[in-house]
């Protein structure tokens, strides 16, 4: 479902020059882009190769003030704009495709389902679950009962979703991620020597505007509740174990692990393969690079501060560490 350039400045506020009428269906590289694409340049040297390409308009920087043939939407923030933009192209096809729920999907009678949910094929929807508006669930998920939706979420295929998991709204799943699972929580009896399983009743809630990577897993809460704040991205491949408290804003990049009862306060920032132990802190505004480690109830803090190594340290402090020590090696050989 295509939009014209008029419509696609408006939704990104962006100001339009040149022909509004002209209707774009989605967005591309400027090597790949057809006339029916969107491009972005964030640089005016990149400007001529837009003009030169095969794409029907541009997002450009305040810098692109000359006329051309091809429309322009003029922001002071091009990247952001073109994403915008993306996201609204992307809707328009979500709603030129509503569909009844398929019929091989599985619908409780009680589950209530607003107006413009789609279910895709073999999806299982459980009990007394809610899905809001404009919300699809992709094919062969799993809803649990109880679970709560909210509006234009996208539920890519195969996720499962356990009983009681509530999702906020425009919130993105990617393909088989599991949310609300057991956390790993067990009691050793020391008469026996067995391990018990220690209750995991508590919730998991995702607020607004989260992403969750392909194959994550977030663990509900023991007897209280995960919670992953408004606005957080989350890599593939992640895991957060139970009662963790994620805040607002926050970025956790692939293979990334936190342990239980971790608090990660708003606008942190985690690298690939970070690894936090139980009960440990990362105040807001931390930034630790990949393969970084803090240990058990440890506490990161500094606002925009850089850590790196395990146990994590300044990345300064950390690479004099490094220095100190090949210096120590090369005396040794000697």
């Amino acid at each position: 479902m295509k939009r014209s350039i008029r419509e696609i400045a408006e939704a990104v506020e962006g100001r339009l020059q040149g022909d509004g009428s002209v209707e774009i269906e989605g967005v591309a590289s400027i090597g790949t882009a057809t006339a029916d694409d969107l491009v972005f340049v964030e640089e005016e040297k990149y400007l001529m190769r837009a003009l030169r390409s095969g794409a029907g308009a541009i997002v450009a920087g305040e810098f692109a003030t000359t006329s051309t043939e091809k429309p322009l939407i003029i922001s002071r923030h091009p990247k952001l704009a073109f994403a915008r933009a993306a996201r609204f192209l992307h809707q328009a096809h979500h709603d030129g495709r509503k569909t009844p729920v398929h019929a091989t999907a599985v619908v409780h009678a009680s589950a209530r389902l607003a107006e413009g949910v789609i279910i895709e094929e073999r999806a299982v929807i459980a009990a007394d679950a809610e899905i809001g508006e404009g919300t699809r669930i992709g094919a062969g998920c799993a809803i649990g009962r109880g679970v709560k939706i909210g509006r234009e979420c996208e539920i890519y295929p195969k996720v499962t979703l356990y009983a009681g998991t509530v999702i906020g709204d425009r919130v993105i799943v990617h393909a088989g991620a599991v949310l609300g699972s057991d956390g790993f929580g067990y009691v050793r009896d020391p008469k026996s020597g067995r391990y018990e399983k220690f209750p995991q009743a508590g919730k998991l809630v995702i607020e607004d505007d989260v992403e969750i990577g392909a194959n994550s897993t977030i663990d509900r809460g023991a007897l209280d509740e995960t919670r992953v704040g408004r606005g957080t991205k989350i890599d593939n491949l992640v895991h957060i174990g139970h009662n963790c408290r994620i805040g607002e804003n926050v970025v956790i990049a692939a293979q990334t692990g936190l342990s239980g009862s971790i608090v990660i306060e708003n606008d942190v920032v985690l690298g690939g393969q970070v690894g936090i132990g139980e009960h440990a802190r990362v105040e807001e505004g931390v930034m630790l690079g990949g393969q970084g480690g803090v240990l058990p109830n440890k506490v990161l803090r500094g606002k925009g501060v850089a850590f790196w190594g395990t146990p994590a340290q300044p990345v300064r402090q950390y690479l004099k560490q490094l220095a100190a020590l090949a210096r120590l090696t090369r005396r040794d050989k000697k």
